[in-house]
Order: C-alpha cells, then structure tokens, then sequence
C-alpha cells in the first residue's frame, strides 16, 4: 500500500512522462511518440527528501507517494 508524503498537487498534461528527479523535485518530460515538441521541466516546488528501500511516484490524485520495494529476499 502507499503512502502519500507530498503536500502539493500536481496537475498532469497528456503526453508527458512525471518522475521525482534525483534532486528531489517532480520533473516532466515528454513522450517522444506523443509528444515530440515537448521539453522536460521541473513541475513541483516541493522538494522530496528520500528514503532507501522505497519507490516514490506521482499518484492518480497528482500527490507525490512511496512503497516500500519488495526485493524477494535481497537488501
């Protein structure tokens, strides 16, 4: 199950791909078979400190969230 840790909602466009960079922040970037005159750009000014063991994504309600990775028995 996940849990939501954003606070800030992000609203989705169509033919854009939405991933919490390395740097923290919700990034988007265009799908090139969609989209090929898009370009990537930072969405969120929330910054996500992350934690080792989870993946985080953006929800359906346009809320950055985490799971916990199952890792079938490695670390």
């Amino acid at each position: 199950m996940a849990e939501r840790i954003g606070k800030e909602k992000i609203s989705r466009e169509d033919g854009y791909l939405y991933y919490i960079g390395k740097d923290g922040y919700v990034w988007k970037t265009p799908m090139k078979k969609i989209n090929p005159r898009g370009r990537k750009a930072k969405v969120g000014s929330e910054k996500i400190s992350r934690a080792e063991g989870f993946l985080y994504f953006l929800d359906k309600g346009g809320f950055v969230a985490r799971a916990k990775m199952n890792r079938k028995g490695r670390r």
